[in-house]
């Protein structure tokens, strides 16, 4: 049984569905599936190769690659020719809808999970129904991959009705372009991508764009090559081997694989600033960074007034906007369906699950069945846990621990740095 039915728990059923002696269903909450749809801008690109889809990098012959679904809609040539390894958003989403459409079997949309418990030798799993029905199912194991939702600060909340999350911001495009002035808070890609679209409708004689961030500067993803081999299965396993206060501390510093820039949308912001000022048009554009948002007041006119203290000097600086587009992150969704489990998980001394290696949450050993999460182990398995990239891999390990043999091959050498200290390497 799968709970969630994103990129990782799809991929999950993909590499299951070969398999004879292992049954999987996935329950989902929504009624259709959809893949960020507040963030499909036609050009946005994904940030990893066309490799990072459901099964590759596990199995690259398997019938649901990427290559197999180009080659199954006529766009294999045309994909070549085009000579880009990074599809666009609006493509990959396409991509796991063809995957979702072969899947059907075994997904079962509009089912909100309810709770998990565990009978002393299945796991029995209650949801209730779009349509208002209560349904069972009895599982063995469970993997749970309800992923995150967006997250929008405290100080941010008296914005509202006039603040817009990034993972909606197309949904409210139009409101965005016909204001007087917008201000995005918050950098990061989505952020990027937004004040591209704001800039490109400020030439065009839409809003003044303001952009604040906390960070010291717009930073670009650290992409280069040897910092990549960061996100491999090789370094995942080093860093679950680090003491937790280690892990705490060295997971600190890899804020630039997750929240910096990419270079190309970098590239175009410098390109749109610099086309502006050619062309002399008179809405204002502000990027400031290293400002910290203090508070939010609505003004009697209904617009809003944004508060913040500089990092540098300590001002307080101020200004007002019609529209907020908060750019600041995601969180890890609550579980609460897990709560008749809660005795029988372990917890670190912060208070989050216990995930052992192969992706499993340690549990007190009267519960035999094995219960593993996608995309919430982050403060266990590293910076690579969210990303794409890594998901293949850690399902492959999850069906081999299932069933007790290795159904999947799992990459032995995935980095050429050398993470762990080898005995003959220690002085004496």
């Amino acid at each position: 049984m799968a709970i969630g039915c994103g990129p990782f728990n799809l991929g999950l059923a993909a590499l299951a569905a070969p398999i004879d002696d292992l049954d999987i269903v996935v329950l989902d909450s929504v009624d259709t599936f959809r893949w960020h749809p507040g963030l499909l801008f036609d050009e946005a690109k994904l940030q990893v190769s066309f490799l990072s889809d459901l099964v590759s990098l596990v199995d690259p012959t398997h019938p649901m690659s990427f290559l197999a679904y180009l080659a199954d809609v006529d766009r294999l040539y045309p994909f070549l020719v085009r000579e880009q390894f990074f599809p666009t958003r609006r493509e990959y989403e396409a991509y796991l809808l063809w995957a979702v459409e072969r899947l059907s079997p075994t997904l079962r949309f509009g089912h909100a999970v309810e709770a998990v418990q565990w009978d002393g030798s299945v796991f029995q799993v209650t949801a209730t129904t779009s349509a208002g029905n209560r349904v069972g199912y009895a599982a063995r194991h469970v993997v749970v991959g309800v992923g995150t939702e967006p997250w929008i600060p405290a100080v941010l909340a008296p914005a509202a009705p006039n603040l817009v999350h990034s993972s909606d911001y197309l949904n409210h495009r139009d409101r965005a372009h016909a204001a007087d002035t917008v201000t995005v808070i918050g950098s990061g890609q989505s952020g990027a991508e937004i004040v591209v679209d704001l800039l490109e409708a400020n030439l065009a004689g839409g809003p003044a764009v303001r952009w604040w961030t906390r960070t010291p500067w717009f930073a670009p993803l650290d992409f280069t090559k040897l910092s990549l081999e960061m996100t491999t299965p090789g370094y995942m396993d080093y860093f679950h081997g680090l003491p937790e206060a280690t892990r705490d501390r060295v997971r600190a510093g890899h804020w630039q694989f997750h929240k910096g820039i990419s270079t190309d949308t970098l590239d175009r912001l410098h390109d749109l600033l610099y086309r502006r000022e050619l062309l002399g048009r008179s809405a204002p554009v502000q990027l400031r960074n290293g400002v910290g948002v203090a508070g939010v007041d609505p003004t009697p006119a209904g617009r809003l007034r944004i508060r913040a203290r500089h990092t540098d000097t300590g001002s307080v600086i101020q200004h007002t906007t019609d529209l907020v587009v908060a750019a600041t992150g995601y969180r890890y969704r609550e579980q609460n369906f897990l709560a008749p489990l809660e005795s029988r998980l372990r917890r670190d001394s912060r208070g989050r699950l216990v995930v052992e290696q192969e992706h499993a949450v340690a549990t007190d050993p009267e519960l035999t069945g094995r219960l593993f999460v996608a995309n919430a182990e982050a403060h266990s398995h590293g910076v690579s846990a969210p990303n794409l990239d890594i998901g293949a891999v850690r399902n492959a390990r999850i069906i081999n621990a299932v069933l007790g043999r290795p159904a999947y091959r799992l990459p032995r050498r995935t980095a050429f740095t050398s993470f762990d200290i080898t005995d003959d390497e220690l002085a004496e």
